[in-house]
C-alpha cells in the first residue's frame, strides 16, 4: 500500500492564514478551556469569586480591572499554575503561556526557549516519521497510526513552525542566534524571543500577560496582526488599551460589581466602555433608591416613636382611658416600623467612585510662555510655546527627545539654561511627573492614583501630565480622557499611550522627534 506524504506547507506571514493554519483551526475546535464557577482567595482576601468563562479556538477575551483585582491570578489558574479554592477548571488543547517573569537558568540558549514551545511540534514530526516508516514496511495498524500523526501536524502546522518562529524572531527585533545564552541577554530581549516562538508554535490557546511590554512600534503593530490573524484562542491582559481595542472581541471585567462577580461583555472595546457604564450606573442608581428607602423607613420609625413618647406622656386633662386606648396601637406602629426598617436590607454595596474632574478654573489669558528654552544635554533644540487659557496639546516624541524636560520647564520644576520662561499672575500649575516619589504603601496604580487626585484637586489653570495613563485601569483612563476633553483647564499632555493619542487626535501636537 503506497500513501504520499503531506508536503510542507508555506505561509507568507504570520498576519494570513495558510490553508494549514485554515485547516487547524477546523480540526481545533474539540479544544476548549474554561472555568466554572470559580474562587481564589489570597490572605483571607477574595481575589477572584465566582468566574465562569469558557475559551474556544479563534476567541479573543481581555481581562480587564484594576492592579490587584486578579488579573494575573485567572491567567495562572487557566494554565493549571494555579489550583483554584473552589470550582472546576477544565482543559482539551495545547497551551501557550506567557507569563510576566522569565527565568534564564531553565532554558540557557535561545533555541532551547524556542524548543519548548515547539514541543509539541517536534512531537508530531517525529511521530510522523516512525508512522511513516511503519506504513512503508506495512506493519498492522500502520495506516491508523499514520493518519493520526498526520493529522496531528496538520493541525499545527508544524511544517512550517520554525519559519514562523524566524518570521517573528525578526519582526519583533528579538536575537535570531539560537545558540545565544539566555543570561546575556536583556530581560526584554527573553521576552521577545519567547513571545516570537508562542506565536509560531501553533498552540490552541494563547495566554498572554503584558505581552506589549519591550515592544518598540513595529513589533506592537506585529503582535496585533498576529493576534487578530491567529486560530488560537487568545486570552489578554494588558495595559495597553490601544491592544485591547484591536484584538478583544469579548472583555472579562474583574473590577467590583455589585454582586463582587465578573463581568463578561461583548462588542469589543466599544461594547465593554458601554456595557460598564450602563451596569454602573444601574448600579448606582439601586444603591441610592435602597439609601433613601431605607432613609425613609428610620424616618417613619422615629416619627413613631416621638407618637409613642407623646401618647404616654399626654397634656394635662387627658383622661386615663383614653391614654389606655391610644397607646397600644401606638406601640404596634413602632413595632411594624422596627421591622421593615429590619427587613431592609441594603444589598446593594457601596459602587466604586468614579474620577471625575473638578471644575477647574478657566483663563482667556497667556498662562505660560516659553521663548527658545534649552536645557544642556536634555532639551538641545530651542522651543517656543505659548499656553492660552482653555488650550490643548499633546507632546510626542521618542524616548530621550526632552518631553519630560519640557514639561519640567512648562511646570516650573526646572529653569532653562537658555531662553526665559514667563508664567502668568496667579497661575496655578498642576504638575504630574513619571514618577511620583509616594513611598505609602500601594501597588504602582494606587500610587499613581494619589498623585493624580493631588494634581486636581490643586485647582490648577494648566494641567502637566507626563505619561498620566501609566498604571491606571482602563476604565479610570477612560473617566480621565473624558475629563480632559471638557475642564475649563488648560491641559499638555506627554505619553506613548496609542488610545490616548487616538482619543486626542484631533488636538494640536508638538513633536520633539
Amino acid at each position: 500500500m503506497t500513501r504520499s506524504i503531506p508536503h510542507p506547507h508555506a505561509s507568507p506571514s504570520l498576519g494570513t492564514q495558510s490553508r494549514a493554519a485554515r485547516s487547524r483551526t477546523t480540526q481545533s475546535r474539540a479544544a476548549q478551556l474554561g472555568l466554572v464557577d470559580v474562587h481564589v482567595q489570597r490572605a483571607g482576601r477574595s481575589v477572584l469569586r465566582g468566574v465562569d468563562l469558557t475559551v474556544n479556538p479563534g476567541d479573543r477575551i481581555a481581562v480587564v480591572g484594576a492592579n490587584g483585582r486578579g488579573k494575573s491570578t485567572l491567567l495562572q489558574v487557566l494554565a493549571g499554575d494555579r489550583v483554584p479554592d473552589a470550582g472546576e477548571v477544565r482543559r482539551t488543547g495545547s497551551l501557550g503561556v506567557a507569563a510576566q517573569e522569565i527565568d534564564p537558568a531553565t532554558h540557557r540558549t535561545v533555541g532551547e526557549l524556542i524548543d519548548l514551545e515547539l514541543t509539541a511540534v517536534r512531537r508530531a514530526l517525529a511521530d510522523l516519521d516512525a508512522a511513516t516508516a511503519a506504513l512503508a514496511a506495512d506493519r498492522p495498524g500502520a495506516a491508523d497510526d499514520y493518519d493520526d500523526a498526520l493529522a496531528r501536524a496538520t493541525r499545527l502546522d508544524a511544517w512550517d513552525a520554525d519559519r514562523r518562529v524566524d518570521i517573528a524572531l525578526a519582526a519583533l527585533g528579538a536575537v535570531t542566534d539560537r545558540e545565544r545564552a539566555l543570561d546575556t541577554l536583556s530581560v526584554g530581549q527573553r521576552h521577545r524571543v519567547r513571545l516570537a516562538a508562542l506565536l509560531g508554535a501553533g498552540h490552541d490557546f494563547l495566554l498572554l500577560d503584558e505581552p506589549t511590554n519591550h515592544l518598540d512600534a513595529g513589533g506592537l503593530e506585529f503582535l496585533t496582526d498576529a493576534l487578530r490573524a491567529s486560530p488560537a484562542g487568545v486570552v489578554l491582559v494588558s495595559h495597553d488599551r490601544a491592544l485591547l481595542a484591536d484584538v478583544g472581541r469579548r472583555f472579562v471585567d474583574l473590577d467590583p460589581s455589585v454582586d463582587g462577580r465578573p463581568r463578561v461583555y461583548g462588542g469589543g472595546y466599544a461594547g465593554y466602555r458601554a456595557g460598564r457604564e450602563a451596569a454602573l450606573q444601574q448600579w448606582e442608581d439601586e444603591h441610592r433608591r435602597q439609601r433613601e428607602e431605607h432613609h425613609r423607613l428610620q424616618a417613619d420609625l422615629d416619627a413613631a416613636r416621638c407618637r409613642l413618647q407623646a401618647g404616654w406622656r399626654p397634656e394635662k386633662g387627658t383622661p386615663r382611658h383614653q391614654r389606655a386606648t391610644r397607646a397600644p396601637g401606638i406601640v404596634r406602629a413602632v413595632q411594624r416600623r422596627r421591622e421593615a426598617l429590619a427587613a431592609h436590607a441594603l444589598t446593594a454595596p457601596p459602587p466604586p467612585p468614579r474620577l471625575h474632574l473638578p471644575d477647574l478654573p478657566g483663563r482667556e489669558d497667556t498662562l505660560v510662555r516659553l521663548d527658545a528654552v534649552t536645557v544642556a544635554a536634555r532639551l538641545a533644540s530651542p522651543v517656543d510655546l505659548r499656553i492660552a487659557g482653555g488650550s490643548r496639546l499633546v507632546v510626542r516624541g521618542p524616548n530621550g527627545a526632552g518631553k519630560s524636560t519640557l514639561l519640567a520647564l512648562l511646570a516650573g520644576a526646572l529653569d532653562p539654561t537658555s531662553g526665559t520662561r514667563r508664567m502668568g499672575a496667579d497661575v496655578r500649575v498642576g504638575w504630574l511627573p513619571q514618577e511620583s516619589g509616594d513611598a505609602r504603601p500601594g501597588s504602582a496604580g494606587e500610587r499613581r492614583w494619589r498623585a493624580l487626585a493631588g494634581v486636581l484637586a490643586a485647582q490648577a489653570h494648566v494641567l502637566v501630565l507626563d505619561e498620566p495613563t501609566n498604571h491606571l485601569a482602563a476604565a479610570l483612563v477612560d473617566d480621565l480622557t473624558a475629563g480632559l476633553r471638557t475642564t475649563a483647564a488648560a491641559v499638555v499632555v506627554a505619553t506613548h499611550d496609542r488610545q490616548l493619542l487616538r482619543d486626542l487626535a484631533d488636538w494640536p501636537v508638538l513633536d520633539l522627534g
